[in-house]
């Protein structure tokens, strides 16, 4: 568990995904429930990106505006999403869940052109539009939220303004915002298996250290590239697993 919390930690350092690692391998790898598994991951992996966000924290000021508007979306957009998963049962979220991992596969997979898109583009939307979308990403990022970033980056494209770090800055913020609300949910409803979620914990931290070093030394492409293919095969097992006739109910 702390082996995988670090290299899931140094995954999003350098790529982005680091989800698609980890919950696979809690629900498949370590028998966990699904929802188990997705909340224990939420809680365990949001201290490691803390130390990327206050990398960032120099930024801020100058999106001050942005992210004094997208705080309150962000964290009820957040909290409705988490209410909603811990409504669903498991076998609802099991049926959803192969749908979230291959479009958080697929957003890897083209984050080099929704970051492109985010650099060059023109604003077409009003800030309030925005923020209707940004509860819309933290409603999805409550609930799930592998792959968020990208879909933060992709709607900030559409009315803020400023360079691929600033937008990167508030993207990282409230992504914190997002996941802090969603966890103490998740701790508060009991959903979380607490030995699993601390040796994930110290491990994302360790990770997420040494990830500054990591990314100089790994080609991001690439493993961007191959968790992505991850991903999908994951989605496909677990599309499989949710959906093939074996596992529906017998109408007999």
């Amino acid at each position: 568990m702390f082996c995988l919390g670090a290299l899931a930690s140094a995954i999003n350092a350098v790529a982005g995904g680091g989800s698609l690692i980890t919950f696979p391998t809690l629900t498949v790898g370590f028998r966990l429930p699904s929802n188990v598994a997705n909340a224990t991951n939420s809680v365990a992996l949001w201290p490691g990106s803390l130390a990327g966000a206050i990398g960032f924290w120099n930024l801020i000021p100058k999106t001050a505006k942005y992210f004094k508007a997208l705080f309150l979306p962000t964290l009820l957009g957040s909290i409705v999403g988490a209410e909603l998963f811990i409504r669903s049962s498991t076998k609802v979220f099991d049926r959803i869940i192969p749908w979230l991992i291959l479009l958080a596969a697929f957003l890897l997979l083209f984050q080099p052109q929704v970051k492109n898109f985010a650099f060059k583009r023109g604003k077409t939307m009003s800030l309030g539009g925005g923020m209707f979308i940004q509860f819309l990403v933290a409603l999805y990022g409550g609930y799930f939220g592998a792959g968020m970033g990208i879909m933060m980056l992709a709607a900030f494209a559409l009315f803020m303004e400023g360079t691929i770090h600033e937008l990167n800055a508030v993207k990282s913020w409230l992504g914190l915002v997002i996941n802090f609300a969603a966890s103490f949910m998740f701790v508060f409803q009991g959903l979380v298996e607490p030995h699993i979620a601390l040796s994930l914990t110290a491990g994302s931290i360790v990770g997420g250290f040494y990830a500054a070093k990591l990314s100089q030394k790994v080609n991001p492409d690439k493993m961007r590239l191959a968790i992505a293919i991850y991903g999908l095969a994951a989605g496909i097992y677990f599309m499989y697993k949710a959906f093939h006739p074996a596992h529906w109910p017998s109408l007999g």
